[in-house]
């Protein structure tokens, strides 16, 4: 006869695709992911079939930027003052329902086709923060690392098989078709989560717009690891992300002399972020904080790969590590922003980290092909690798780096410089 299980003993978690609610949310954000990863993608599509030309997708693609970053913090405050099921919603259904404008303007000057990608941003930004917030708010906090590794898990599959299934549908369905695709996949990212525990605060206790962003930047200052891990993510994104994006593909051209090393190393990468994201899922690390930002050091890897005189087969391997390091950072970095932050405050703060790492990254973009004619590629790789590896080491000594989190003393007082 089999003995009783102590009442102590620890036992399996059960999969998180037996809640009904995560599973909602898990599939809005892949939705959400979807549409925003397809919308580029699609019109560069349209510019190979002369629907669209290379000037008008630039524009299109900036006012989408531009959406996005100045939703995002709006957003942060919307979800934190309403229900952060409410944010997603009305988000998800704004660009859903400005995305056939876009088609309409496929065949137009390009102010209407403008307009309405700078709604789909708005709409893509918005959402953001409120995502991050309802997803504490779903899965209980023991679970939430293995939640935002599905999340991430999803978003990676997406990216790898995603585009060469759109390319495919675009030989029978055309441009058009496909952009009111994505439509439907907003539909699904605000229809399909169910509603979180947070509840809006009565109208009478709300203070002013610009307050409550203030009082988010202080939330944010009482942890002065996710100040340090924002400024090392910044970086990398704005040096490594961006180097890697306008350098690869000359690098796949010049050295190589085929655009196979530039599809094998973002396959890769993708490859790499997904193994990342199922070893994160089963493995917390006793350091959980200077693993993650060692993880995100590893994209110095990228632009140093592309320097040395190697063969395709290590710049891949190189990309892959990128990978997984990428994903040993993300998830914990979600992860303990949801455990630490004020729940009141989580979708403010989040907003930021957004804002910071997406903003500064077209920064980056636009000043790396003038700095690598004006000083050489070769110097702009080095450079850019050397930040990657700093900036993270520099994050590792800020208070509370080493797991994410700071003491309960530290907890309730702001954070001070001196």
């Amino acid at each position: 006869m089999p003995s009783p299980t102590p009442p102590n003993a620890t036992r399996p978690r059960p999969p998180l695709l037996r809640h009904p609610r995560f599973v909602r949310l898990w599939c809005a954000t892949t939705a959400s992911g979807l549409a925003t990863w397809a919308m580029p993608f699609i019109l560069g599509l349209a510019v190979l079939d002369g629907t669209l030309t290379a000037v008008h997708l630039g524009l299109v693609l900036a006012a989408r930027t531009a959406g996005f970053l100045v939703a995002v913090p709006l957003g942060g405050l919307l979800a934190d003052r309403h229900s952060r099921r409410a944010v997603v919603l009305w988000s998800g259904l704004l660009a859903a329902a400005a995305t056939p404008v876009m088609v309409a303007g496929l065949d137009t000057p390009p102010a209407l086709m403008a307009a309405a990608a700078l709604v789909v941003g708005a709409g893509q930004g918005a959402c953001r923060p409120a995502f991050q917030a309802l997803t504490a708010e779903v899965v209980d906090p023991d679970d939430r690392q293995r939640a935002n590794a599905a999340i991430t898990f999803s978003v990676r599959v997406t990216t790898l098989l995603a585009p060469g299934l759109t390319a495919l549908l675009a030989t029978v369905m055309g441009t058009a078709p496909l952009l009111l695709v994505t439509a439907l996949f907003w539909l699904a990212a605000a229809l399909l989560p169910g509603p979180g525990s947070h509840t809006a605060a009565p109208r009478a206790d709300r203070a002013p717009f610009h307050t409550e962003f203030l009082e988010g930047l202080a939330e944010a200052r009482r942890h002065p690891w996710f100040l340090a891990g924002l400024g090392a993510l910044t970086v990398v994104i704005a040096a490594g992300y961006s180097s890697t994006s306008v350098l690869l593909p000359l690098a796949s051209r010049d050295h190589y002399g085929t655009e196979a090393v530039l599809a094998g190393a973002l396959t890769a990468y993708t490859g790499g972020a997904l193994l990342g994201a199922v070893i994160v899922a089963r493995w917390t690390p006793r350091h959980q904080g200077w693993t993650a930002l060692a993880g995100l050091a590893l994209y110095g890897l990228a632009p140093l790969s592309l320097i040395l005189p190697v063969g395709p087969i290590v710049v891949f391997a190189a990309y892959a590590v990128v990978g997984v390091g990428v994903e040993l950072f993300n998830v914990p970095w979600f992860t303990a922003a949801q455990r630490e932050v004020e729940p009141g405050k989580l979708a403010r703060v989040s907003s930021l980290d957004f804002l910071f790492s997406y903003g500064f990254a077209p920064v980056g973009l636009a000043l790396i092909a003038p700095a690598a004619q004006a000083f050489g590629t070769d110097a702009v790789l080095v450079a850019c690798a050397l930040l990657c590896f700093a900036a993270p080491g520099l994050a590792a000594l800020a208070p509370g780096a080493r797991g994410f989190a700071v003491d309960r003393v530290a907890r309730n007082r702001p954070f001070s410089r001196t």
